[in-house]
């Protein structure tokens, strides 16, 4: 029996370990080391896989400029909330650049009111000024359609509406608004195959046309 309880205890603390890893929702993880050994930087970028992939395919824009990046990819603005102080705020950087909104249309965790959308990015935006933390919004990107979510309707006008409110909130705040979606929009208000091959993720020429138009502002 003693051979029966070890293994029984065995495949207990497996699954309770492996549960534990699964509990870090906001992945506060990716992040820790570097955030420990990161110096104080003048800009800070908040987003999801659209950021994370900007840092890794541009990696001169960052490291030239003192930027960080802080996408992880799949993440909704309430994970990006929930991390804010560790991957943000700990940081003191001089300036913010938020970008989300992409996956709460996708509804990668669920639905979510834009409402509640852009409560969420409020909620960023608060807390970095509470900080001293300069602001940027960004606008959605572009998109027709999420190929990982095709069951989602109406998505390019579900971005245009979010991104309205954004604007609309930026405005009222005397917040910067980087307005990604303008300078990247082809016909249907989705992304062209030249600016995201799959539709969502920028390509080099795109991030160099977001950098241009983010650049603008922040100088």
């Amino acid at each position: 029996m003693k051979w029966l309880l070890t293994v029984v205890t065995t495949l207990f603390m497996a699954h309770h370990m492996s549960a534990q890893n699964k509990t870090d929702w906001a992945n506060f993880g990716k992040y820790e080391a570097a955030n420990a050994q990161e110096k104080s930087g003048r800009v800070v970028f908040m987003g999801n896989s659209i950021t994370e992939g900007w840092k890794n395919q541009r990696p001169e824009f960052f490291s030239k400029n003192g930027y960080i990046g802080r996408g992880i990819g799949g993440q909704t603005s309430a994970q990006m909330l929930v991390r804010f102080r560790k991957d943000v705020i700990d940081l003191k950087p001089k300036a913010v650049v938020i970008l989300a909104g992409t996956n709460d249309i996708a509804q990668n965790q669920g639905y979510i009111s834009q409402e509640n959308i852009l409560g969420n990015i409020q909620s960023m935006v608060e807390l970095a000024e509470l900080h001293h933390i300069n602001v940027y919004l960004c606008s959605v990107l572009p998109a027709y359609e999420f190929g990982w979510r095709k069951e989602i309707q109406d998505v390019a006008n579900q971005i245009v509406q979010l991104n309205t409110l954004i604007r609309s909130y930026a405005e009222s705040k005397g917040i910067p608004y980087v307005d990604y979606h303008s300078a990247l929009k082809d016909e249907r208000n989705g992304l062209s195959v030249a600016h995201a091959k799959d539709g969502v993720h920028p390509t080099a020429a795109a991030y160099e046309i977001m950098e241009a138009t983010l650049q603008k502002q922040l100088k």
